[in-house]
């Protein structure tokens, strides 16, 4: 056994999105988004599923504050539909969206809980999307108008934001693979839409800072971490790449004004590059006050000339896996912890996701999760690890306080702490639950 200790000030925390939780997708003034016409569309989320009900957190704020508040959590990681602020995406704000998030923050901050709100979780308003969406450049300038509302709004309340949930996903999984909303399929406008939100990302630092805020301001990536299969330097360089292009491609420029030449080399020989326009880089190039790591899995990796864009092939060595089909590597956490503090001169962390599928059900009013709290417990020694190695990690959010409407996959992928009837809306506490009740009531907890 070990005792895994952990810093007084330590922000325990956990970590939702608006669309996989709220529902009342057509109430009270909100605007479509994407994942609402994604998610209508025949053949795009498995079973048809949407987001129209999820979890109902509109209508149940009370009841999952009361959640939180049991849970003992510090800090709670919601994010913001801009459909629900404004419906257009630009214009008129909608003062009934408005009164909700209010609605939520009041509460949390009377239960003592710090609000830690993302502005933007891929749920982008349809209406910016007609116009173009990420790919045009408008885009730019009404992110930037859309924060301002909610820097104003709430600038007193909330003192930790993050601006972008996850870029590679929004960019390259939704406009590359096309798995996620919007569908497509292009690079190019992949490569386009990664520099524009890094720009967007940007003016929205820069106007925090001018609006005279005291707070932090970050960005969240998915960072992948990929481990050479030889020590050869085809397979490390293969392994750069993979992890480039979800991390190094959205965190150099924010900390150095400028793209990792390897990616840029790389994306170059197969005839693409960002459309940096004068003075975006600049704009990109603003302080931050932390980064967001969300972490969920590793991957062994080689260099093969016919292993996609990347020519980073997967190797398959029979480690165990999460119901949703990830391995579980938890060193690979401490070790993607290790080379952002090196790389980036030692920031603020925070792990603002981390967790595991696993498909649990209720049985005679308990569900019996052990394996989701041997991921957790496995993933918090890295953490200490970490902060015992000197790496300013200052909080850790799981994902997710409940289970939800898991994008592509629809609700048949389970993370939550607290398991939730999707039929009746019932929540129930999972074993899982009382477990990060007990870490988090001690600050520390043994790893046996």
């Amino acid at each position: 056994m070990s005792i895994n200790q952990f810093p007084v000030d330590f922000m325990w925390g956990t970590a939702t999105a608006a669309y996989q939780i709220e529902g009342a997708y057509n109430e009270d003034g909100r605007g479509m988004s994407i994942w609402d016409t994604f998610s209508h569309t025949p053949g795009k989320v498995k079973n048809g599923d949407n987001g129209n009900v999820a979890c109902d957190s509109y209508h149940r704020v009370e009841e999952d504050i009361r959640l939180l508040k049991e849970l003992g959590v510090k800090t709670y990681r919601f994010s913001i539909s801009w459909s629900r602020i404004l419906p257009n995406g630009t214009g008129a704000v909608n003062e009934k969206g408005l009164a909700y998030y209010h609605r939520l923050v009041d509460a949390l901050i009377d239960n003592g809980i710090e609000p830690f709100c993302t502005l933007y979780h891929w749920d982008l308003p349809q209406a910016i999307q007609d116009q173009g969406g990420w790919g045009d450049r408008r885009s730019i300038a009404a992110f930037k108008a859309f924060a301002e509302v909610m820097f104003k709004e709430f600038g007193a309340k909330i003192k930790y934001w993050i601006t972008f949930n996850e870029p590679w996903c929004l960019a390259f999984l939704s406009n590359y693979l096309g798995i996620h909303a919007p569908g497509y399929r292009d690079l190019q406008l992949a490569i386009d839409i990664s520099h524009h939100i890094l720009v967007a990302h940007g003016e929205a630092v820069k106007r925090y800072r001018e609006l005279g805020f005291t707070g932090q301001i970050g960005i969240a990536p998915n960072t992948s971490w990929g481990v050479p299969y030889t020590q050869s330097e085809a397979d490390k360089a293969a392994c750069l790449r993979l992890n480039g292009w979800s991390g190094d491609w959205y965190l150099d420029p924010i900390y150095f004004g400028t793209y990792p030449a390897f990616m840029l080399e790389w994306y170059e020989k197969i005839g693409h590059q960002p459309p940096i326009v004068e003075g975006d880089m600049e704009t990109i190039h603003q302080p931050i006050d932390f980064i967001g790591i969300n972490y969920y899995t590793s991957s062994m990796n080689r260099h093969h000339d016919q292993a996609g864009m990347l020519q980073a092939e997967y190797m398959n060595m029979g480690a165990a896996r999460t119901d949703i089909g990830w391995e579980i590597y938890p060193e690979g956490l401490y070790q993607l912890l290790r080379y952002t503090a090196d790389k980036y001169g030692n920031p603020d962390i925070y792990i603002t996701e981390n967790g595991a599928c696993y498909n649990d059900e209720v049985d005679n009013g308990r569900v019996c999760d052990q394996r989701r709290i041997d991921y957790l417990s496995q993933h918090l020694v890295q953490a200490s690890r970490a902060i015992a190695d000197g790496i300013n990690l200052k909080g850790y959010m799981a994902w997710s306080l409940m289970d939800n409407f898991e994008w592509a996959e629809g609700y048949g992928m389970r993370f939550g702490l607290v398991h939730v009837d999707f039929d009746t809306l019932v929540r129930t506490k999972k074993d899982s639950y009382y477990w990060y009740k007990h870490v988090i009531a001690n600050n520390w907890f043994e790893l046996r």
